[in-house]
């Protein structure tokens, strides 16, 4: 099982002039380039009964997009249109769209994004957003979606490991994780 890996700081305090016992704090460290891919059965494609395994499934080359909601504005309209449109997609290997969303709903998405699945992008549900906790790619979107959801994110994977790392800074944004941009 994946593990995410911490980060220690000491930070040292100064008491009268002189430096006091050090305050430790942990933060957790998000996916690294290097990581394994999570080995979990969480992921469903169409229903809940059709497990996908992502470690399993990128033995080669291939893409995870990580997005905050299906059906969202930007994710809709920008993000991952512009996967499904981008002439070196098929250079990518393996390419799977991951939202912290129901089977049905993904598989409705799907359908309207891509109509006849030309681009061979699989959509896949992480209802329990577990897939996404063992990336260490959530955040707290209670006020908007009324739940942790995933950050915006891309992995390039190779042979089961993270080989390429792009991780909105804001959480939301398209910039980093654009197509264009982990495509070229």
């Amino acid at each position: 099982m994946f593990a995410a890996r911490r980060f220690t700081t000491a930070i040292p305090r100064v008491v009268a002039g002189r430096q006091a016992a050090s305050f430790h704090s942990t933060r957790p460290a998000f996916v690294q380039v290097g990581d394994a891919i999570p080995d979990l059965e969480v992921l469903v494609e169409n229903s809940p009964g059709n497990k996908v395994n992502l470690a399993k499934e990128l033995q080669g080359k291939g893409l995870i997009v990580g997005v905050p909601a299906a059906f969202s504005p930007a994710c809709s309209s920008t993000h991952v249109p512009g996967y499904i449109s981008h002439p070196k997609l098929k250079d990518a290997g393996k390419v799977f769209v991951v939202a912290v969303n129901d089977p049905f709903v993904m598989k409705a998405w799907a359908e309207s994004l891509d109509p006849e699945g030309k681009s061979g992008v699989r959509f896949l549900g992480d209802p329990s957003g577990k897939f996404t906790e063992a990336l260490d790619l959530t955040f707290d979107s209670t006020a908007i979606f009324g739940n942790k959801r995933s950050k915006r994110y891309a992995l390039v994977a190779e042979n089961g490991k993270v080989k390429e790392v792009y991780v909105e800074p804001d959480n939301t944004g398209v910039n980093v994780s654009a197509a264009n941009k982990v495509l070229g």
